[in-house]
């Protein structure tokens, strides 16, 4: 299982950005899928998690201001991120969890600065 990332990059404070993660590999559609970030001297957090249905997760953070949705059938994982602020950038990452092992991406980072 192979996870890869896209999408993160600079903006400015208040802009917004679409991070894509494509899940490759045997796939069973039963996951969760999520997006983790991690800011320079900072431990890795949680920003939102999607299951395969039922109830999605997000940070307080980033309550109202990110969205998190999947594409079962592409087995893709995508973040939505508006109204970004200063403290949002870091490096994210998307995770799949799948019989015991935690799969990761490689990481893009985002950028928000004036």
């Amino acid at each position: 299982v192979q996870l890869q990332a896209s999408g993160g990059g600079l903006v400015q404070p208040g802009g917004s950005l679409r991070l894509s993660c494509a899940a490759s590999g045997r796939i069973f559609s039963n996951n969760v899928m999520g997006w983790y970030r991690q800011a320079p001297g900072e431990q890795r957090e949680l920003v939102a998690t999607i299951p395969f249905r039922d109830y999605i997760n997000y940070a307080d953070s980033v309550k109202g201001r990110f969205t998190i949705s999947r594409d079962n059938v592409k087995n893709t994982v995508t973040l939505q991120m508006n109204s970004l602020k200063p403290e949002d950038t870091a490096v994210y990452y998307c995770k799949m969890p799948q019989r015991g092992t935690d799969y990761w991406g490689q990481g893009t980072l985002v950028t928000v600065s004036s």
